[in-house]
């Protein structure tokens, strides 16, 4: 079964589960829309089409997330003029999951629910064999250290620090030989203690502003990349535009 809707001039051929993105829409990540205007649904030989919509019909969908599209350069020149202008744009977007088409497509959602009460009536199985085996609950116990022992060896990894805008190569060096290895690491950092890293390293790295270094950081360590671009196409060379 499928359907084809319109949304933000533009038409889309949708299934129960589909994952799609649209025009930005005005809802929150996790909340549930209805799109009323339906062009066709085909449900396999009976096949719908509407004048230009279908009354009463309606397509549901979850909003999974918002963001915003790769960025499409622009540039404008006059021949002989000596007049170069380059912009661009990033264009919004919602992605979203169809539920159901006029109702139908729902059973899946009950397929979860009885996936939930399998999940518990294992989950229940499986503590009543653990308390009739006391002994290997201890085994279990004592291996679990040993799995916590080789935590600390993630603390000799180095993230890419040229990935916060304006931190370049060399930069990024004199960061990690001062021992600002990772992203949180930076973002720990005070920006007045950075700039005395770039001030003492070898190179010229005084007209560097590090003021929004510790900020990126922290955004980059929290893995919240849409947000990163975000602030970064706001800032010109990692400074934030007055």
């Amino acid at each position: 079964m499928y359907a084809v809707i319109k949304t933000g001039g533009k038409q889309y051929r949708v299934e129960p589960g589909n994952v799609l993105k649209v025009e930005s829409l005005d809802a929150e990540v996790g909340a549930t829309v209805n799109f009323e205007e339906v062009l066709m649904i085909a449900d396999g030989d009976d096949v719908t089409v509407g004048t230009p919509t279908i009354a009463s019909a309606k397509v549901v969908a979850e909003v999974i997330a918002h963001g915003r599209a790769k960025k499409v350069e622009i540039v404008k020149f006059r021949r002989r003029k000596h007049h170069q202008k380059r912009t661009g744009h990033r264009q919004n977007f919602t992605q979203i999951q169809i539920q159901n088409i006029n109702g139908k497509g729902a059973p899946a959602k009950k397929a979860k629910a009885a996936t939930k009460d399998t999940d518990a009536e294992t989950t229940e199985k499986s503590a009543k064999k653990a308390a009739a085996k006391p002994a290997a609950k201890k085994e279990t116990a004592e291996k679990k250290p040993a799995a916590k022992k080789a935590a600390p060896k993630k603390s000799t990894a180095k993230d890419d620090l040229t990935k916060i805008e304006g931190v370049g190569p060399k930069a990024a060096e004199a960061l990690v030989a001062a021992g600002l290895v990772t992203f949180a690491d930076v973002a720990k950092a005070k920006v007045p203690a950075i700039q005395t890293i770039l001030d003492e390293a070898d190179g010229k790295f005084g007209a560097m502003k590090p003021d929004t270094w510790p900020k990126q950081a922290k955004l980059a360590a929290d893995g919240k990349w849409d947000e990163l671009k975000t602030l970064q196409d706001e800032l010109d060379g990692g400074i934030e535009k007055k």
